[in-house]
């Protein structure tokens, strides 16, 4: 069986691990960041990552020890510029993700592509070392362990910033907090779907749980479990048929989406013939 085979691999079992932790981490971070309009930040986060790769070819540096400190300072500018009145969320991301492949792609073009490179660019989670899985592992944790704790101050954050400062909630620290996670799971992220397809992760949870869900909670438990069935469905199909695990588990999120759209529009024209037969 299949299954089984995969849970024999001490690295596909690795993998699996890492790759379920990330999906909800990310999953649950895109909740808010989606009905914030400020979904697209994992798109931007995940260029910088790729011109920090750049930088980190170039001068021969480790990738990690270069995307990490570069991407959550990105992160934290993005946060700046999309608070000034004189430039909006989109426009920063924008402007910071079209500097950072212009970087990349310069730094690359004079040193060359490497192997390393190229598994951030695509993903390489079957490729993924012991390092790497703790690393994963501990900013997942971490992610989880502080949207469980400061849950209500996200929560309230997210939906109405003026009524949160007026009760007493530094939003600024909050949503601080919310971009430094993006940032890390962004970075731990790319090694499962690459820098290309890493912003899937965080957007397409969250859009999928809003049309099933009705409250932030029941959005936020369907958004993590679709993370889960989607990435072991993803990661099934690629190991049975021999695809790329980051765009399988993409195609599946695409699927569940024109899925949920479907259901959805189903529902609002029953609702809508049972209103026309109470009238008549």
């Amino acid at each position: 069986m299949i299954i089984a085979e995969i849970l024999s691999y001490p690295f596909l079992l690795r993998a699996l691990a890492v790759g379920l932790l990330v999906s909800v981490s990310a999953s649950l971070l895109g909740v808010s960041l989606v009905l914030r309009r400020f979904s697209m930040i994992g798109d931007g986060l995940s260029h910088v990552g790729f011109g920090a790769l750049g930088i980190a070819a170039f001068f021969s540096l480790s990738p990690m020890a270069v995307t990490i400190p570069v991407v959550v300072a990105s992160a934290f500018l993005l946060l700046h510029l999309s608070s000034s009145r004189k430039l909006g969320g989109d426009s920063a991301i924008a402007l910071l993700s079209s500097a950072s492949l212009a970087i990349g792609v310069i730094a690359v073009s004079v040193k060359g592509v490497n192997t390393d490179l190229n598994a951030f660019l695509f993903g390489s989670i079957l490729s993924v070392s012991k390092s790497d899985g703790w690393i994963s592992l501990i900013v997942s944790v971490i992610t989880l362990f502080s949207y469980i704790v400061f849950y209500h101050q996200i929560y309230v954050t997210t939906f109405d910033a003026s009524f949160a400062k007026a009760t007493g909630i530094k939003t600024e620290r909050y949503t601080a907090l919310l971009s430094l996670m993006t940032a890390l799971v962004i970075v731990v992220g790319m090694r499962i779907l690459g820098s290309l397809l890493i912003s899937s992760l965080i957007i397409f949870p969250a859009a999928i749980a809003m049309k099933i869900g009705k409250t932030y909670l029941s959005v936020s438990v369907i958004s993590a479990l679709e993370a889960v069935v989607a990435f072991i469905l993803g990661f099934i199909a690629s190991y049975a048929f021999s695809l790329p695990t980051g765009a399988s588990i993409v195609a599946v999120h695409t699927v569940f989406f024109i899925l949920a759209m479907a259901g959805k529009a189903l529902r609002t024209r029953l609702m809508t013939l049972q209103t026309k037969n109470s009238v008549y």
